[in-house]
């Protein structure tokens, strides 16, 4: 595992072409449990590999976050809602042909419970998430009640160190957080206002 003792590590990627080297290193780090900060169009993600034992106990460690809190997922194939056997509900797939990729996190029934899906609009983003088998639980790259960071740098001064690999694409474009729809049979609950309004879910969800 990461040394704590060591500084951040930092890597420098293009936004518009990825590396494939340095995308390829970051899904071995995520596989074998790391955890690992990636850009997104919104704020900066602390990822870890969803099947990597240990992983996401990590990621609440690590931010300081609430279990009760569950942390979506970030997913870079909308068929990866379907093999997990969520249910869309009545506005789910309106909302995802009119949202993604993009910043809309929808929170779906599953068998296991509720989980939040989002597909990025971030070439980083999508890049390792295929790399990673197309999904990754990620979270906001900052500590628990402190603000979401826009640069790697920013990530890494909130986080400290037990993270393996930080991500640098630059400042985030978006600066606002995802939106956040819980989707419940035909019906729709805003649970955060972020970058889409909720005049636009409305607008989409009109039939």
């Amino acid at each position: 595992m990461y040394n704590l003792l060591e500084a951040p590590r930092i890597t420098r990627i293009d936004p518009a072409r990825p590396d494939p080297l340095a995308i390829e290193e970051a899904a071995r780090l995520l596989a074998g449990g790391e955890l690992v900060v990636l850009p997104t169009e919104t704020v900066y993600g602390l990822a870890a590999h969803p099947d990597a034992a240990g992983a996401i106990d990590r990621i609440y460690q690590i931010k300081g976050r609430e279990e009760t809190k569950a942390i979506p997922l970030l997913i870079a194939d909308r068929m990866e809602v379907d093999r997990r056997n969520a249910d869309w509900g009545g506005p789910g797939r309106a909302l995802a042909d009119r949202f993604w990729p993009g910043p809309l996190t929808l929170v779906l029934e599953t068998p296991g419970g509720t989980v939040g899906f989002r597909m990025p609009d971030n070439a980083v983003a999508l890049a390792l998430l295929k790399a990673s088998g197309n999904a990754l639980a990620v979270t906001s790259a900052n500590r628990s009640g402190q603000p979401e960071t826009h640069t790697a740098q920013e990530a890494a001064s909130s986080l400290g160190t037990g993270v393996a690999l930080f991500l640098d694409a630059g400042p985030s474009a978006g600066k606002i957080p995802s939106t956040v729809v819980r989707i419940h049979n035909d019906e729709w609950t805003l649970l955060r206002e972020g970058a889409v309004e909720r005049k636009a879910i409305e607008k989409a969800t009109r039939t």
